[in-house]
């Protein structure tokens, strides 16, 4: 399966750093950075880190395209991103298969990712015919008001591992439409996604005959990323990621009076009420709290419930987790893949140990896993830990399938 999708979108043993659109731009001689996969630890291929004269010819090729991209009705900049939708449609199981691959979340949620991108598309195209203004009354005889929006130019994306794809489609996407163009700097730990994505475009740029710099991508490590924040000429930046990354960001940004979009980390609480329905309820605790192997900003990290059914929530809880099938994420048997690298790893059993230490106590899970086969992968059992709400641990966000359990009255 897998070398299939990479064969489709021409990622070979090692890969370049920099593209404008169509062409890619790599200097030889970079750095070069392995990616492995997390279920079994496989080297899948690798990339080239962008170097900063990659990172200005590319700045440079954005400025020209801003402004041809910004000229062209908006209707007609839908029209290419409906047929982005359409290759990703006809690219949506090979797409899904890498994502799964290089990240680690299961294949359905690697397919619901790609759907995801594809429909952005679709609300994009009928957004491109909806950029209305308002018209207003002035106090001047025979003259009228109106209000038009402008693009702003070149928006930066900063996407994290998680959603390799799909946070990269929002934003570029509705850029796209509204005449802006985009530049992304991915995730080191999922370049290679971030290549086929841009393989994609280039089948609809050439076919189109669209110039270089609307669409562009820079693989490399944090202090790419750390260029475009400061960077001037980049509009508006969008990035995703920890709490304190975004306040970093955030400040930087705001410092040069640019513009931000910051989607960040959460330590998400279900709360349950005396009178749930707990056959709604447990489902979906058990999926909020374990989905993508608890690497998602909306994971479920605190629960609280009720201490008139406390006791039956957390017995169906544990119940649950031990029927938990966990491995290889593109087995659809398998309700949950592993964690992203070693690192994740480390942080899961530091997080346990430490709420156990503060008086937590683990009721399920909490191990690290080495399924046959898949010894080097980075697999662990969810855990469920009965917590206080005021330990540090539980007011941290641990990217990780760890759901802290606690009553009220």
């Amino acid at each position: 399966m897998l070398k299939e999708s990479l064969k489709q979108f021409h990622i070979i043993d090692k890969n370049e750093s920099a593209s404008t659109g169509k062409n890619w731009i790599t200097a030889v001689g970079s750095n070069t950075e392995d990616v492995y996969s997390p279920i079994d630890g496989s080297k899948i291929a690798s990339f080239v880190y962008a170097t900063e004269s990659e990172y200005e010819a590319v700045l440079r090729q954005a400025e020209k395209a801003k402004l041809y991209w910004r000229s062209i009705p908006a209707p007609k900049r839908g029209e290419i991103v409906r047929q982005v939708g359409e290759k990703l449609r006809a690219s949506k199981r090979n797409l899904s298969v890498l994502v799964s691959a290089e990240m680690g979340k299961s294949f359905q949620e690697a397919m619901g990712e790609v759907q995801e991108m594809i429909d952005i598309c679709d609300f994009a195209v009928g957004l491109s015919r909806q950029l209305h203004g308002l018209t207003m009354h002035s106090e001047r005889p025979n003259h009228r008001m109106y209000e038009q929006y402008h693009p702003l130019g070149i928006v930066g994306v900063i996407s994290a591992f998680n959603f390799p794809v799909a946070v990269w489609s929002w934003n570029a996407m509705i850029a796209a439409v509204c005449g802006n163009v985009t530049i992304w700097k991915p995730s080191e730990k999922t370049p290679l996604s971030a290549i086929a994505c841009q393989q994609i475009l280039k089948d609809v740029l050439i076919e189109n005959d669209l110039p270089e710099g609307i669409f562009s991508v820079l693989l490399g490590g944090k202090e790419i990323g750390e260029r475009m924040v400061k960077d001037e000429r980049v509009a508006l930046i969008s990035a995703t990621g920890s709490t304190p990354m975004g306040r970093s960001v955030g400040c930087t940004v705001a410092n040069r009076f640019g513009k931000s979009l910051l989607e960040l980390g959460g330590n998400n609480a279900i709360i349950v009420t005396e009178n749930a329905n707990l056959n709604i309820a447990i489902p979906a605790i058990v999926f909020g709290a374990m989905g993508t192997a608890g690497q998602r900003c909306t994971t479920t990290r605190r629960l609280i419930l009720h201490d008139s059914l406390y006791e039956t929530v957390k017995k169906e809880l544990v119940k649950a987790y031990k029927q938990l099938k966990i491995g290889s994420p593109l087995d659809e048997k398998n309700h949950m893949g592993p964690l992203i690298d070693e690192d994740a790893v480390n942080q899961y059993i530091n997080s346990i140990e430490s709420v156990i230490q503060e008086g937590g106590k683990l009721i399920a899970g909490g191990k690290r896993l080495k399924p046959k086969g898949f010894e080097k992968g980075y697999y662990v059992q969810p855990a469920l830990v009965e917590a206080a709400n005021h330990y540090k641990t539980v007011q941290k966000e641990t990217f990780a399938p760890i759901l802290y359990i606690m009553k009220y009255s």
